[in-house]
């Protein structure tokens, strides 16, 4: 980490530490350097290390600072829509030197996102503070990528598609797509879900901490636990299915109940590829 960098984590630290910002005029240009790093990229909330996800716990503290320091603020985008938030993050405003394709029609992008040459963004779509989203991906209509989330290279998040973010506590993980990966529509990771390269989620898939994933392939059963998030293989194309109530009046005749579970069906194959093929023309 450069020493600009290390000389801002102190400060956010220390800054975070206090129980009252004695002089927030003194703390405001500390938080409004470490907004611009992170809208640059320079900065996140989670990176991977030799294959590894670590979580930076102060980037974390560094956003809660900036919800300690903010006033609440009216704002206006033209003569149409009005918004009252906290001043210390407005929405960002795109040029041309982003290189991010931004279509018009309600959608938002929070200062303090990174936010990548060549990504896509559909209308109306929204991408919160913290959030990285990593070059060739597209985030389709009505789609949300919550604050910290992490989105890999050449991810396509769907129409309705949720990628929610964990901000608190600050050493939780985020939610975490890899690269490659095609989030169908109406779905949602959420909880610090990692999902691995390559992985496609079908229409409709719900993943979270408390659901467990069944492999029919590998016949295994892939769980969270109090230290490490649910986690999809690399490769696995999952659907939405059910598995029968077991226990008490779900198990009878009058009732027979079922319980949604994810379920991977088969790994990505050359027939997953012309399926899920983006035209390359659209980026």
């Amino acid at each position: 980490m450069p020493d600009s960098l290390l000389t801002l984590k102190s400060a956010i630290e220390r800054l975070s530490a206090s129980e009252t910002i004695v002089n927030p005029d003194d703390a405001r240009p500390i938080f409004f350097d470490f907004r611009a790093a992170l809208t640059r990229g320079d900065v996140r909330a989670a990176e991977k290390v030799q294959g590894r996800w670590v979580v930076n716990a102060w980037v974390k503290q560094g956003i809660l600072l900036g919800f300690r320091l903010g006033e609440l603020q009216a704002m206006s985008d033209g003569d149409v829509l009005s918004f009252v938030d906290k001043d210390t993050f407005p929405a960002r405003r795109l040029a041309i030197t982003d290189r991010v394709r931004l279509v018009p029609g309600g959608s938002s992008i929070r200062e303090g996102a990174y936010v990548a040459p060549s990504v896509i963004c559909m209308p109306p779509m929204f991408i919160n503070v913290g959030a990285y989203v990593d070059e060739g991906s597209m985030i389709d209509s009505h789609a949300l990528v919550g604050s910290c989330a992490q989105v890999g290279k050449r991810v396509h998040l769907s129409a309705a598609a949720q990628v929610g973010g964990v901000l608190e506590p600050i050493n939780a993980a985020p939610v975490v797509i890899e690269d490659d990966v095609l989030i169908g529509g109406n779905c949602g990771v959420y909880e610090g879900t990692l999902v691995r390269a390559r992985a496609v989620l079908g229409a409709g898939t719900i993943l979270t901490r408390s659901t467990p994933l069944y492999d029919l392939v590998r016949g295994e059963i892939y769980r969270a636990s109090a230290d490490h998030p649910l986690e999809v293989p690399e490769n696995a194309v999952i659907v939405p299915g059910s598995r029968a109530v077991k226990k008490g009046k779900g198990k009878s005749d009058d009732w027979n109940l079922s319980l949604y579970t994810p379920v991977i069906v088969k790994y990505r194959d050359g027939k997953t590829e012309r399926g899920i093929e983006l035209e390359e023309w659209l980026r």
